[in-house]
């Protein structure tokens, strides 16, 4: 029952959208999971979706899922590269990994166009611009 299910709240880990490169051409995107952790996650799954309204209309992109093995504290993987053209939509991630033997899940959604070279910082750990969430 749902009501024995002990649901642990996920900190210290992160979803990162990184600006890469950039040309007069073109910018390239990648997302980037962060293990701000003083221990290792292990069993990573990531399952990333994008939904909403693109011109007028209702868009939902292929579901992807990806398997991460495990990240070393204070440590991140690469999970996908992520086209500009999707920052209009809902860019959702959704996490899952041991830690022990205990599971832990967490879903982190980017909203619309709050991806854009107007909100990057500098990512810690990977001292490129991006845009966090935790």
């Amino acid at each position: 029952m749902k009501k024995d299910i002990d649901f642990l709240e996920v900190n210290d880990i992160g979803i990162a959208i990184v600006l890469e490169s950039e040309t007069a051409e073109n910018r390239n995107w990648k997302a980037y999971l962060l293990n701000l952790k003083s221990e290792t996650i292990s069993n990573i799954l990531v399952s990333t979706k994008g939904y909403g309204l693109l011109n007028g209309e209702e868009v939902k992109t292929a579901i992807f899922r990806h398997s991460l093995g495990s990240l070393a504290p204070q440590s991140y993987v690469p999970i996908e590269i992520i086209d500009e053209s999707l920052f209009t939509i809902h860019n959702e991630f959704w996490l899952s990994f041991y830690i022990g033997d205990r599971v832990f899940d967490k879903k982190i959604t980017f909203l619309p166009d709050t991806i854009s070279t107007a909100n990057l910082d500098l990512i810690p750990l990977l001292m490129l611009p991006g845009i966090i969430i935790r």
